[in-house]
């Protein structure tokens, strides 16, 4: 496993306007997260597999637009604050960090993670903010 300090850190935000209650839910639940977790039109996520606890694994699948790129993004739980964070380690060792802070209008998610050195760090962010606001977009739209 390699140490986050070989690594840029990335740090993402954005105010969703629902309760933390309603944000954490629609994160976690893999139900709602088949609806949400794509970066760009076209991609799908054919499915989602959470078991949110300390050691518990995540699994989502990522389907391309031509099917040529399909993967799997998944990792294992180092830490979790039931409804304000979220810690985790990608299976190729890089961490992350969800917090979810209930702020007026809303609850502000921010989310830290350890860039990779395949594609640029501004593309990363770029791609994992993309991800971040059709959370929010799925999320305001619930009922």
């Amino acid at each position: 496993m390699q140490e986050n300090n070989e690594f840029e850190m990335i740090t993402i935000e954005k105010v969703v306007k629902v309760s933390p209650e309603k944000a954490w839910d629609t994160w976690t639940k893999p139900e709602h997260i088949v609806n949400w977790n794509t970066a760009t039109d076209g991609w799908t996520t054919p499915f989602a597999e959470n078991d949110l606890k300390v050691g518990g694994i995540f699994r989502t699948a990522f389907g391309s637009p031509d099917g040529k790129n399909d993967f799997v993004f998944s990792g294992v739980y180092t830490r979790i604050e039931e409804g304000f964070m979220i810690g985790y380690t990608m299976e190729d060792g890089r961490t992350a960090v969800v917090t979810f802070e209930e702020v007026e209008g809303g609850t502000k998610i921010t989310e830290t993670f350890a860039a990779e050195k395949m594609n640029s760090i501004e593309m990363q962010r770029e791609g994992w903010q993309s991800i971040l606001e059709n959370f929010a977009k799925y999320a305001e739209g619930l009922k």
